[in-house]
């Protein structure tokens, strides 16, 4: 008399599989979440690059005095001009923030920080530090020769 035999997986290879698997989760977190922290700070110091460069090419190409606002606490950025209806806010990513706006000078951080760029005019000396979660730090300034903003790395975990 044949048996006939039973196909499938015992308890316990069910339980060593996802054991391992676990263990590999486990294992790669830490270097997935540092990767996505780096994209985001990255991505951020690249948007307020191009939101400078932008109200500074707005106010030499149309003549426009622009107004640039920076708010700590919710780590936005605002533009506008004297035209009706022309405002453009920026927000960072979730987990970056603004550390500091510079040249620093002693003020609430529930207060705004308030920057002109005249058309024609020298650019103004705008430094804007950035953290993330981890503690990496970038800083985007306007070159005071140039004009165009420009990111420079701090220190990073």
């Amino acid at each position: 008399m044949k048996r006939k035999r039973q196909q499938g997986v015992t308890l316990i290879e069910m339980m060593l599989v996802v054991a391992l698997i676990g263990l590999m989760a486990g294992i790669t977190f830490p270097s997935v979440s540092a990767g996505i922290d780096s994209i985001r700070i990255a991505a951020a110091s690249d948007t307020i690059t191009s939101f400078l460069n932008g109200a500074l090419n707005r106010a030499n190409r149309r003549q426009e005095v622009i107004e640039i606002e920076i708010w700590l606490t919710d780590s936005t950025l605002k533009m506008r001009s004297a035209r009706p209806g022309f405002e453009r806010t920026v927000g960072l990513p979730k987990g970056v923030e603004i550390r500091d706006v510079l040249p620093s000078i002693p003020v609430e951080r529930d207060v705004p920080r308030l920057f002109m760029v005249y058309p024609g005019g020298a650019p103004p000396r705008i430094g804007i530090k950035i953290v993330n979660r981890r503690g990496a730090e970038r800083t985007v300034r306007v070159d005071p020769i140039t004009g165009v903003a420009r990111i420079e790395r701090g220190k990073s975990s």
